[in-house]
């Protein structure tokens, strides 16, 4: 079985999840039980001290920690931590609290047992509470939430593992991502989280709520969902700042508390004075009389005495001032989960948020909506490396094999919120890509040194299983060179899949021979010039070799073999192109009209009279000095246009057509290119683009989209998945919670789309979805269009704190070249059959987790051109099973989100409903299945629920119920939703109920599976 004979495990001393940590302290008690007690007759000023480090952002992760790079930043996260433990040890009512679970563990290991034995009292004691508890502080708009659930799951494994059960978080603390995604409190609802605070929502939106006092409220993270996803959210009034005047850091310049009566500094009264009018301001915008005051800011605390020092005198001061009845204000100190315990003692009925808080405008000429294009390279290496780690988890390593940490503590760090988002100095990105290259180099090693030694692949092929491959620029060192070659492809997917197959090769023929010796048809296609122009290409190769792997077994793979030919064979095609006026292109289900050579394409599923029509365009970027709203530049993370869109016209095209894949090669200008394709029997239409170097010799950023252009009436409406799950609608111009006045009506209506943006007309269901392959900025900003931005060049900063333009080099330091795909799947949508809907899903999925194409050359004593090909397949065939490790069909609304080794001889299995309410008559129902049989080589023997983290048992996960303004009858009507199908449910539940799972539309389940060979 090859691959699958490396599958799993070894057993291990520690428990599934942590055993509490024996401490040699007294009376030691965490979690709300720790909390100090609230008055209710007094204004009560929760004092949070806090530091916000980012896990790179103007330094890279390393020179943040160790301090290094002092002219870039001050900032010294090591420093922060020893300064801050040794001030909690001498006063028990300190507190703080801590966020990147990277940083943490990282200073963690370099401690002796002293230091972490004091560390492990403060834990348990409260006084040290952990806070979010993901490897990084993950931005919301451009991640995809099986990435966030990684991070999250390898950050809160890590305290569960190192601190035990008072470390497990129960307050999600996003205060710095750019905007807020529903999703992300659908994830926080899952992980059995209480609550989430957050600093950054739009200025009209905060000030509304602040005059409203709404700013704190219960927000349904999942219409699918319903009240189990209800998160109480709130929203800080200073972002994550200490209040104006009270920063009492080495950082800051504000003054320090003096008690000194003698001394002609004295400032107390004055001092105590203003920071109550400051609370009480503050106050004035919040519903209770609990008001949280965030002392901190980034990177603060590297001498913590000063800011504890000072602390101390306001609580003893306004302490005092109460104690003698001269005010109504009571100051502790305080954490996140003791301010929300004290908000939920209130019994207070709280306002509502159904939508996300996207696009985040932060005055009216800043909308931060370019981030979620910025640096286009760097998103589609993360989606890459998302691939890669969910094939490492599968496929065969124990849970603490070096490479399987290297890559998930690597992509942990590139959800961080100045990572994917491209909001950093280049200096950052580029170390950024060298941590997950160097974790997928290693991952690649590991798997060619363990593959090689098994049969036959010991005996038939060298440099086995490498990924080294950049097929994104259509390049191979294998496969460029004339000679033989294997592709194997693995699906990483729950189900069966057909997948054609692009691999770059000489201008020749080939025989693609299967397993059985089968000849594969095959086509070959050159590539454009804007592939063959891309700079840092090296290949040989002018050509592709398209095939189709078909019936991939999910979680399993498929092996080919590639030989050049000098024979003429049925089975290899030449490419045939066609040069007119007007053409058309098409298979079974899509047609293609080229037009006046090229310059205008149209393509539409036959099914139905909807032509889609695409064309370029670039925005210039407004250019300005920043010194206030109306001269906001754009830049890394903000747009704003200076100009409407300006066309660019197409000036030639090249038609190809073959038996496999059709393609019009469009040049539109010298610096962009672009290849629409559709393959046979095919519904997508893949138009693939090459961007770059954007010119800048006119001294003008430019911004560049593409649009999509169709004669639906959609009436300002449009969808876009949040963050790559549900779909959440948009109107156009509008907010669902404010009167929106918009100055910048192209930027302020942008929005992140990670997988998918969706156009729909009602009157006849018609359909258009736009399947991006990494996350970027879209809208439709005219009825019937949806517009994306690819790629965007800028000369001026935008002054919000990166400090440089957004200005790539690329390779030869002429600027960035881009490539990038979109997949376009129209229709009609069915109200009686399996849906459109039901195939975006299936799509969205599967191009999450695309085949990971692996290739190997073989070894010259194993083959030569008189080598008989059948023998050589006959030795693979004998160690081959074409089994994956998925035994029995998934139902085609269920996926594995996750399949990786745990702890204790376990496996962590998470499965998922992609389906939304009422998206299909058939595939939106409750289903369920039978895990028992569900891996090929592996018997389960035990199974038990986990919060979705895997960090706590389901029944042991109680969280806070709420009063709120949700209508009653809306609940129930959820309710009775998601219950349509009680009497499926009870007819599923068997003999064997312990193994059957059913799953509700959009519900991730998170499970413990205890295996055992199948030949024990």
């Amino acid at each position: 079985m090859i691959l699958l004979q490396l599958i799993f495990f070894v057993v291990f001393s520690t428990n599934v999840l942590a055993k509490p940590h024996k401490s040699t302290f007294q009376n030691e008690k965490c979690g709300y039980q720790a909390c100090p007690v609230a008055k209710k007759d007094k204004l009560n000023i929760h004092l949070l001290p806090h530091s916000h480090d980012d896990v790179g952002w103007l330094k890279t992760v390393d020179q943040y920690y160790y301090g290094s790079k002092p002219n870039i930043q001050q900032a010294a996260v090591q420093f922060i931590l020893d300064s801050v433990i040794k001030e909690l040890i001498q006063d028990e009512n300190r507190r703080f609290i801590y966020v990147e679970t990277s940083f943490l563990m990282k200073w963690w290991k370099e401690q002796n047992e002293e230091v972490r034995s004091q560390v492990k009292h403060l834990i348990n004691n409260g006084q040290l509470e952990i806070i979010n508890g993901a490897w990084s502080m993950n931005d919301e708009a451009v991640t995809h939430y099986q990435s966030i659930i990684d991070q999250f799951t390898w950050g809160l494994r890590q305290l569960n593992d190192t601190f035990g059960e008072c470390a497990r978080p129960k307050i999600g603390w996003q205060i710095d991502p750019f905007g807020h995604s529903r999703e992300m409190a659908s994830i926080f609802s899952l992980l059995g989280y209480d609550g989430l605070f957050f600093g950054r929502l739009d200025f009209q939106d905060k000030q509304k709520r602040l005059n409203e006092k709404s700013m704190e409220m219960i927000w349904r993270g999942s219409p699918n969902l319903g009240e189990s996803s209800d998160l109480f959210t709130g929203a800080l009034y200073n972002t994550y700042f200490a209040p104006g005047g009270f920063c009492f850091d080495i950082l800051c310049g504000d003054e320090p508390i003096i008690d000194d009566k003698k001394s002609p500094e004295y400032n107390v009264d004055d001092r105590i004075r203003s920071f109550i009018d400051t609370c009480k301001q503050q106050a004035s915008g919040y519903k209770t009389n609990n008001v949280l005051i965030t002392m901190g800011s980034d990177f603060t605390y590297q001498d913590a005495h000063k800011w504890y020092k000072n602390m101390d005198k306001l609580i003893f001061y306004i302490n005092k001032l109460q104690d003698e009845g001269l005010t109504d204000v009571n100051i502790f100190y305080s954490t996140p989960s003791c301010y929300v315990k004290a908000l939920h003692e209130t019994n207070e009925t709280w306002p509502t948020k159904t939508d996300d808080f996207f696009p985040y405008g932060s005055d009216p000429h800043s909308y931060w909506t370019g981030f979620y294009t910025s640096r286009p390279t760097t998103k589609y290496f993360e989606r890459r490396g998302n691939n890669i780690l969910q094939v490492a988890k599968q496929i065969g390593y124990t849970e603490e094999h070096e490479a399987l940490v290297r890559l998930r503590e690597a992509m942990g760090v590139w959800q961080h919120h100045d990572a994917i988002t491209g909001t950093e100095k280049q200096h950052v990105t580029s170390d950024y890509e060298r941590i997950l290259s160097e974790a997928i180099h290693d991952f690649d090693n590991d798997l060619r040194s363990r593959t090689s030694k098994l049969p036959p692949f010991d005996s038939i092929a060298s440099d086995v299983l490498t990924i080294d491959c950049a097929f994104n620029i259509s390049q191979c060192n294998h496969t460029d060179n004339s000679q033989p070659f294997w592709v194997i492809i693995y699906n990483p997917s729950s189900h069966n899949i057909d997948k054609y197959i692009r691999i770059p090769v000489n201008e020749r023929n080939y025989d693609v021979l299967n397993l059985d010796g089968d000849l594969v048809p095959n086509q070959i296609i050159p590539l454009s010039e804007g592939v063959l122009n891309i700079p840092g290409r090296t290949s040989n190769a002018k050509y592709d070799l398209v095939f189709l792997a078909s019936d991939i077994t999910p979680l399993g793979y498929k092996v080919y073999f590639v030989i050049p030919s000098d024979k003429e064979k049925n089975t290899s095609f030449m490419s045939k192109r066609i040069e007119k006026e007007t053409s058309i292109v098409e298979n079974q289900y899509v047609r293609i009209i080229s037009e006046n050579n090229g310059k205008k394409i149209t393509f539409s599923s036959k099914n139905e009279p909807l032509n889609i029509t695409q064309e370029y365009a670039y925005y210039q970027g407004f250019l300005g000095d920043n010194h206030n709203d109306e001269s906001r530049s754009s830049g890394a993370y903000i747009f704003r246009p200076a100009s409407s869109a300006i066309p660019l016209e197409p000036t030639s095209a090249i038609i190809y057509e073959g038996p496999l894949v059709k393609e019009i090669h469009q040049n539109i200008t010298s610096w962009l290119s672009s290849v629409v394709s559709i393959y046979d029997n095919r519904k997508l239409v893949e138009v693939n683009w090459i961007v770059g170097p954007i010119p800048i010799e006119d001294g003008i950023g430019k911004e560049v989209i593409t649009k999509y252009k169709t004669d639906l009436k959609t009436h300002g409406v449009f969808y876009t998945d949040s963050n790559g799950r549900e779909l959440i609608r948009r109107d156009r111009n509008h907010r669902e919670t404010w009167d929106l006045d918009l100055k910048e009506p192209v930027a302020g209506n942008y929005y992140p789309v990670t997988s998918r943006i969706v156009l729909t007309e009602n009157q006849n269901n018609s359909r258009v979805t736009v399947f991006t392959d990494r996350a970027q900025g879209g809208s439709s900003l005219v009825d019937g269009e949806v517009e994306l931005m690819i790629h965007r060049r800028l000369l001026h900063d935008d002054a919000f704190g990166v400090g440089e333009a957004l200005n790539e080099a690329g390779v030869g330091q002429n600027g960035l070249v881009v490539r990038g795909t979109h997949y376009i799947l129209s229709g009609i949508n069915s109200k009686t059959s399996p849906t459109l809907v039901a195939e975006e899903r299936k799509i969205a999925a599967q191009n999450i987790l695309s085949p990971l194409l692996l290739v190997a050359g073989p070894t010259r004593a194993s083959y030569s051109p008189e080598s008989n090909i059948e023998d050589i397949l006959k030795k693979l065939r004998e160690n081959y099973e074409y089994e994956g490790l998925i035994q029995h069909p998934l139902p085609d609304n269920i996926q594995i989100l996750t399949l990786e080794p745990w702890k204790d001889k376990s496996l962590l299995l998470r499965l998922e409903h992609i389906l939304e309410i009422n998206e299909d008559p058939i595939l939106s129902q409750q289903t369920c299945i039978n895990i028992e049989n569900l891996l090929t080589y592996f018997k389960i023997t035990e199974i038990k629920e986990t919060t979705l983290g895997a960090n706590q048992w389901i029944e042991d996960n109680v969280r806070l119920q709420w009063k709120s303004s949700f209508s009653k009858d809306a609940s129930q009507k959820e309710i009775n939703i998601q219950n349509n199908n009680l009497d499926n449910f009870y007819k599923c539940l068997g003999n064997n109920s312990r193994y059957e799972i059913v799953l509700n539309p959009m519900q991730i389940r998170t499970f413990i599976l205890h295996i055992r060979s199948r030949n024990e």
